[in-house]
């Protein structure tokens, strides 16, 4: 099985694990596009995260990551974009949750809320766990389609 293309993205809060998680996953041998910043210097976090959400609902990437101090402000941005479901995950088992039921293609953390370690769990869990669909799959396509 071939590894996921990932988008990933933050402000300067996140910046740090930004490229810590960078480094992890082309060591696993992911593809992985940076869409910056590009230091830890204060920066505007829609700038970053608008266009890692845009190629994520656009195709160009399997999955989306995204980093500030909280992730909540990410997390709001990249649900902006038709087609993206963004979650804030501060655990492993949240992460689970996100992909297996809500089928999350974008993922936010928030580097003030969780070690750097526990966020490398976080982005390995995710990756990782598929969407279960079934009894989900209704919710999911209500979400762009409320109509259904």
């Amino acid at each position: 099985m071939s590894k996921l293309t990932v988008a990933i993205g933050s402000d300067h809060a996140g910046y740090t694990y930004k490229q810590a998680i960078i480094a992890y996953l082309e060591g696993k041998g992911y593809t992985v596009k940076d869409f910056g910043t590009n230091s830890a210097e204060s920066c505007d976090y829609p700038d970053f995260i608008r266009p890692v959400a845009e190629a994520v609902a656009a195709g160009r990437y399997d999955r989306g990551i995204v980093l500030g101090g909280s992730g909540n402000g990410e997390a709001i941005v990249a649900n902006r974009v038709k087609g993206v479901r963004c979650g804030l995950c501060w655990n492993e088992q949240i992460a689970i949750w996100n992909r297996s039921h809500n089928d999350g293609n974008v993922l936010s953390i928030g580097e003030r809320t969780v070690n750097q370690e526990d966020a490398l769990h976080i982005v390995d869990t995710w990756l990782n766990t598929e969407f279960e669909g079934g009894r989900h799959q209704p919710r999911i396509d209500k979400i762009d389609n409320p109509s259904l």
